[in-house]
């Protein structure tokens, strides 16, 4: 038996993002340039170029980013 998902309030921030919107944050002293591939609870995964991906030290060119720690360009 499956239970019904709670739905949760969602701050004025998070409800005006939508995919494919262009976004920045830092990550080991590198400011980033991404866009937005997907939108969670509590962060966003980002689609950063290839050159990021190697500059910050991440596997691929998809990133986690909480609501808290990016600003919208």
């Amino acid at each position: 038996m499956a239970f019904p998902r709670k739905e949760k309030d969602v701050s004025d921030f998070v409800a005006a993002r939508h995919i494919d919107e262009e976004i920045s944050f830092v990550r080991n002293d590198h400011e980033v340039n991404g866009t937005i591939f997907k939108i969670l609870e509590n962060s966003v995964i980002v689609k950063i170029s290839e050159e990021d991906a190697d500059l910050i030290g991440v596997a691929s060119n998809l990133t986690v980013v909480a609501h808290k720690n990016y600003s919208v360009n």
